[in-house]
């Protein structure tokens, strides 16, 4: 099983290519630039390293990339600097989501394909009713109008939603929605909700970023786990 990861270079990326290959699979990361991954991932017989910026691909490469793969993830995220956050492209996250989808749908052999998106615990699932407070939608509005990356990630998760939607036979889909992302050496114990269990905004949760890369993994790699979550966007906190 082959699985197409894009943002691999990323600080979770990495962690989620590593676990995928530490599960036996084989995984093709799309990077800028090369040399960002460990000896372990760079020396392994499964892995294939593709040197293009996603954004840059043609159509053509895009559906040559993710022909013969299983399963597509997506890590990406604007770098943290004045151009990554409001520079161009503003819209990195849905325009790629939407781009892969389309060569999955272009390119499909009659398998279904697993998409896994990395999103955020600030963004809603419209899909179902999720309690938010007056306080948090007011801060979510003005994050809305002032940072392009926080839009980005809404409109993502809403192309898998109204666009994919729950019965598409081609391509299956789950946005995975982490809340204040830490480092941590190794993955801990974690829960998982349907929906936020606490405020993104006043009174946050932690999540490791190698549990987010383990879940990811849990959903590609585990037909009960992708069973239980597909078409959902799932919130993952650290254990206490």
């Amino acid at each position: 099983m082959t699985t197409l990861v894009v943002g691999a270079s990323g600080t979770t990326g990495r962690l989620l290519v590593e676990q995928l290959l530490h599960r036996g699979q084989k995984v093709k990361a799309i990077v800028r630039t090369p040399g960002s991954f460990n000896e372990f991932i760079r020396n392994h017989a499964g892995f294939t390293e593709i040197h293009a910026s996603v954004s840059e691909l043609t159509d053509a490469e895009m559906a040559q990339h993710v022909t013969g793969c299983a399963a597509v993830a997506s890590c990406l995220g604007h770098q943290l600097s004045f151009k990554g956050i409001f520079g161009k492209p503003r819209l990195l996250v849905t325009d790629t989501v939407r781009r892969m989808c389309k060569a999955i749908q272009d390119t499909n052999s009659g398998k279904t394909v697993r998409f896994v998106l990395m999103n955020t615990a600030g963004n809603s699932n419209r899909d179902i009713p999720e309690q938010v407070s007056f306080g948090q939608k007011c801060v979510i509005g003005l994050l809305r109008l002032l940072l392009p990356p926080h839009l980005d990630n809404e409109k993502a998760a809403d192309y898998l939603r109204t666009e994919i939607g729950q019965k598409n036979k081609i391509t299956e889909w789950v946005a995975v929605r982490p809340d204040a992302l830490l480092n941590e050496n190794e993955a801990t114990e974690y829960a998982v909700h349907p929906s936020p269990t606490r405020s993104a905004i006043f009174n946050s949760g932690q999540t490791s970023r190698i549990n987010v890369g383990h879940f990811m993994a849990e959903l590609i790699t585990d037909d009960e786990t992708w069973k239980q979550w597909k078409g959902q966007m799932p919130v993952i906190y650290n254990k206490a």
